[in-house]
């Protein structure tokens, strides 16, 4: 079978790359396990140099996920499964809606659109996000069934392409899974236009040995997980039975709920005698309001019910942080 990815060479996409080759098989259409022949990884740019982990059954492709052509030639084939990632991200989709509109929700069409076009019954899986919740009516704690009133464009957008999925997978036009993400920490490498960017950064800087400059408050409470969970939450999300979904086809990914200063503290905790850089407290209005914006806490209980998988603390996801990418 063919596995598309889009958004397939930014971080979460590769993860996911590499954990599928290794499996070397997920579910196809039939609900039975298949072996991956082909996969593409579809992203906005070609990475410079090819990402290690990836053997000669994955073709690295580049281009306008807003290419309706080109989406359709790539989401296409009698056995197929599809991971929508490509995504223009919180502060980035504040900044430009235009840009947002274009690639959030004309691009979550045209996939959904080429995944409706392939013979069979495609699944996708639609990486959605905890900024579905918002407004000053937002509870303490969300659940599956809060509801949905984005108080971002970005979360406006994941809203609709919630929406879609379920009428598309009601009318029997494809298999869509949507799985709400909490932030997911902590990502290597450069940050990125996430309001919620802060959350790695607080770690990965300080780590090695780069002064941070923190734009929060620490008592800015978020609901997150770790990559290594979030990435076998969507893969579960996708082998799961179809029935067990539901109609409602997006399901909260299971967190834990910390504040920047416990991030902080878990942070000196697991480092021990390693050195740090330093963290200072350099405000920014404009990321706290969005953060401000978002829940706390969240509750994950179709997700539970499903058997997906949960961090067990915030020290293990550090540890894994350190294994992965500080120390290799």
């Amino acid at each position: 079978m063919k596995v598309v990815i889009t958004g397939g060479t930014g971080f979460l996409g590769l993860r996911l790359a590499r954990v599928i080759l290794e499996r070397g098989e997920i579910c196809g259409a039939s609900g039975a396990p298949e072996p991956i022949d082909k996969m593409i990884l579809f992203d906005a740019v070609t990475p410079p140099e090819r990402p290690a982990g990836l053997d000669e059954r994955v073709e690295i492709v580049s281009g306008d996920i807003a290419d309706r052509d080109l989406v359709m030639r790539l989401i296409s084939g009698d056995s197929l499964s599809v991971f929508h990632f490509a995504s223009v991200v919180s502060a980035g989709a504040e900044q430009d809606f235009d840009l947002a509109m274009k690639v959030n929700l004309d691009g979550g069409i045209n996939v959904l659109e080429a995944a409706r076009a392939a013979p069979g019954l495609t699944r996708v899986v639609f990486t959605s996000s905890f900024a579905v919740y918002g407004g000053s009516a937002l509870p303490d704690t969300v659940s599956d069934d809060t509801k949905i009133t984005p108080m971002t464009t970005y979360g406006m957008t994941k809203v609709v392409n919630e929406l879609l999925l379920n009428d598309y997978t009601r009318k029997g036009f494809l298999d869509g899974r949507g799985a709400r993400l909490p932030t997911v920490i902590i990502r290597p490498g450069k940050p990125n236009k996430a309001a919620s960017g802060f959350a790695s950064g607080v770690f990965r800087e300080p780590l090695s040995g780069i002064d941070y400059d923190l734009p929060v408050k620490n008592e800015t409470r978020m609901a997150v997980s770790g990559y290594r969970t979030i990435v076998d939450g969507i893969l579960a999300l996708h082998e799961a039975e179809s029935d067990a979904i539901g109609d409602d086809r997006s399901v909260n990914l299971p967190s834990i709920t910390l504040t920047v200063a416990e991030m902080i503290e878990g942070l000196q905790r697991v480092a021990g005698d390693r050195p740090l850089g330093q963290i200072n407290a350099v405000p920014d209005a404009a990321i706290q309001a969005i953060c401000d914006g978002w829940p706390g806490r969240g509750q994950s209980p179709r997700a539970d019910a499903l058997g997906l998988p949960a961090d067990k603390d915030l020290d293990s996801i550090i540890r894994a942080y350190i294994e992965d990418y500080a120390d290799a």
